[in-house]
């Protein structure tokens, strides 16, 4: 394979608007990699299950805002 074809295939990523090709880090480097990918998922996540909080917390204090009315 050329070089420019086995770059196509490389898997890359991007840190501060410069893009790299995994397959140039080190072991260290993979795993450093590995650690932020893995915390981009779960801070994903978070964001989520926040939404759903903040959708429910809205939704409540609605419903205590109608029955405080009613009075």
């Amino acid at each position: 394979m050329k070089t420019n074809e086995k770059e196509k295939f490389m898997p890359k990523f991007t840190v501060d608007g410069i893009e790299y090709n995994t397959e140039d880090l080190t072991e260290n480097g993979k795993a450093q990699l590995a650690s932020l990918q893995f915390l981009e998922v779960q801070m994903s996540k978070l964001k989520s299950e926040i939404a759903v909080y903040q959708t429910a917390r809205n939704s409540y204090s609605a419903a205590l805002k109608a029955e405080l009315e009613a009075k």
